[in-house]
């Protein structure tokens, strides 16, 4: 199926060992994968905000290979159970097969460094029964690397405090007013230094000092004013939002390196945002 917007890919070759899995992935025997069979590692931009990412599958050969699910395991990410794929891989050069995958393994103490991976499949090849095996995720995988990177990014700040837009939406001639809010959770000082706009939203801070805000060490709470006015206005940018409200906020701890933070306005907050930018636009009365 075509798919619009540009995938971070990378090659993905079959194992050519495989000492040890059946004992990693269960009772079940772990065979070689099927010969000129690969995968590969993908997102797109729709992925993104539900958390997937994309098995990409690669057949040079003239025997069909069936794919009843896959799994992605590693120890730097929380591993889910396999999902179903139910497709049959004709020679192609490339075929999708979407999973979401689990919740990074973060630590408080700082970034970790990215652990191996292996994508699991059971598969068919031909009339052959279905059988379990392993493909090897080439080390370290910039795709897998970025996905941790960011997310613990993020959790380290969040360790501190939660940052959060506040419930307060007002329209204001072609702006939309809100708030950013930002409520102690743990230890240390939390300095946000910008929110960045949208695909489809661009951010007025309403103050000019830098930081934008800040929660110092004692306090409970803090909050900056934001404005929000619409970046696009075509119907066909409605019709494709995939990250309209996913703000990105940069923030530090105790002024250690700035991390980004993404940001949702709560689902009534969403609608009404999504109101105003059609008026603002002309596209609704």
């Amino acid at each position: 199926m075509k798919r619009f917007g540009l995938p971070l890919v990378l090659a993905v070759s079959a194992a050519t060992t495989l000492a040890g899995c059946a004992a990693d992935q269960g009772a079940e025997p772990v065979t070689r994968p099927p010969a000129g069979v690969s995968v590969s590692l993908a997102q797109w931009r729709s992925d993104e905000p539900v958390h997937a990412l994309q098995i990409a599958v690669r057949n040079t050969t003239t025997t069909p290979v069936y794919f009843a699910d896959v799994q992605l395991v590693t120890a730097s990410f929380e591993t889910l159970p396999p999902q179903r794929a139910d497709a049959t891989i004709r020679r192609t050069e490339r075929t999708d097969l979407p999973i979401t995958y689990g919740e990074a393994n973060c630590a408080p103490s700082g970034l970790p460094r990215l652990q191996p991976a292996t994508v699991v499949a059971r598969v068919r090849t031909g009339d052959e029964p279905l059988r379990k095996v392993v493909f090897t995720v080439p080390h370290p995988d910039p795709l897998l690397s970025r996905l941790l990177r960011e997310e613990c990014s993020a959790y380290l700040v969040k360790q501190a405090a939660t940052l959060s837009f506040g419930p307060d939406w007002k329209r204001d001639g072609e702006l939309m007013r809100g708030s950013l809010v930002l409520t102690r959770r743990g230890a240390g000082t939390v300095s946000v230094t910008s929110v960045d706009g949208t695909t489809h939203y661009m951010v007025t801070p309403g103050v000019r000092r830098r930081p934008l805000v800040t929660l110092e060490a004692g306090a409970r709470r803090a909050e900056a004013p934001i404005a929000l006015s619409p970046g696009r206005c075509d119907p066909h940018a409605f019709a494709e939002a995939k990250k309209a409200f996913q703000f990105p906020v940069r923030a530090s701890v105790d002024g250690g390196e700035e991390r980004i933070v993404i940001v949702t306005p709560p689902q009534d907050a969403q609608d009404r945002l999504i109101d105003y930018a059609l008026r603002v636009c002309g596209l609704r009365g």
